[in-house]
């Protein structure tokens, strides 16, 4: 198996890093100043054990893969990017080619079924950061995260075993899953943090009810669409024992959207996060007024060029006639 890591930012640089670690031919594709950092210097891993700089092949797009039969795409790139990334995929990969959906959201896996028949769901828990060209932080202390896979949109087949026995020697513990698309409803709940922690201050009791109300309107609107979605508890028990973050100080919990935000990169993912629960909302007829606020103004802070999580969250609450609550 020749794995293709496309985009090689957090997610991608973890999972490239450990695959090719592991002894698996790994391509990464990443662009820009990380792009020119990696070809330079080699892609560094920093983990609790130390830093690794990893010679491993880069590319700028899909054009310069050597692609052969072996080939497998992990697409790690953010939701607003898959499009383009099809796009030049689509061009020169093998129609066949496997492609895996390692993202966060649940709108990406159906854009690639329209252009590709192989299609798999990875559901990611991985804490990792990415803020300097070149170097990925893994932030899960010894175990690197959590990679489940199934075919999409159900199901499992011989391809989705092969990936998850090189995930597995790669460190990643990693189960096939006959109902992936449940699960990555569940890491969509999870995931409507991101927008929260992006774009407002983090002063304890307005920025967690933001948090729960947002979670909250979620899982009925799931509910209301009639959406199979894995119980809290089913995740949490999956996560024991697993991922026990490191701490590199202020960083440490930053969200994929805030390291975006942090990072200036012009666009975020809160359209097919906080976004994905205002679609589900107007076609089910759910009110969403937390996830549309948050949509709005994560979008206005990218806008307008503002601090990552410089918004007032008692003023958010405050938005949607929601009484912001006090410190005990």
């Amino acid at each position: 198996m020749h794995v293709v890591i496309y985009g090689a930012g957090a997610i991608g640089g973890v999972i490239g890093a450990h695959l090719f670690s592991s002894g698996t031919p790994t391509t990464l594709i990443a662009r820009g100043r990380h792009l020119e950092a990696i070809r330079t210097n080699g892609l560094v891993l920093d983990t609790a054990q130390g830093r690794e700089a990893l010679q491993i092949d880069t590319a700028a797009t899909a054009s310069e893969i050597d692609w052969t039969d072996e080939s497998v795409v992990f697409l790690c790139v953010k939701s607003q990017q898959t499009a383009a990334a099809l796009e030049d995929l689509r061009f020169h990969a093998p129609p066949m080619t496997p492609i895996v959906s390692a993202q966060n959201g649940v709108a990406n896996e159906p854009a690639i079924l329209r252009l590709f028949p192989n299609v798999y769901s990875l559901c990611v828990v991985l804490p990792a950061l990415h803020l300097d060209p070149g170097v990925v932080i893994q932030l899960s202390d010894g175990t690197p995260g959590l990679l489940d896979i199934g075919r999409y949109p159900t199901g499992f087949d011989d391809t989705a075993e092969t990936i998850a026995a090189r995930l597995r020697a790669a460190s990643f513990p990693s189960k096939v899953r006959g109902n992936i698309t449940a699960w990555k409803y569940r890491k969509l709940i999870t995931n409507l943090v991101n927008g929260v922690d992006a774009t407002y201050r983090n002063d304890g009791p307005a920025h967690h009810e933001l948090v729960r109300r947002a979670r909250s309107e979620g899982e009925a609107v799931l509910d209301a669409a009639d959406i199979e979605v894995i119980t809290e508890e089913s995740d949490i028990a999956r996560r024991a024992d697993f991922i026990k973050r490191r701490d590199t100080g202020d960083n440490s919990y930053g969200s994929s959207t805030w390291q975006s935000v942090e990072r200036g990169a012009g666009s975020v993912e809160v359209d097919y996060l906080a976004g994905e629960i205002v679609l589900l909302g107007r076609l089910n007829g759910v009110p969403t007024p937390v996830n549309e606020l948050v949509q709005a103004e994560t979008v206005r802070l990218v806008r307008d060029g503002l601090p990552a999580a410089s918004l007032d969250a008692q003023e958010a609450l405050a938005r949607v006639g929601v009484t912001p609550p006090t410190a005990e």
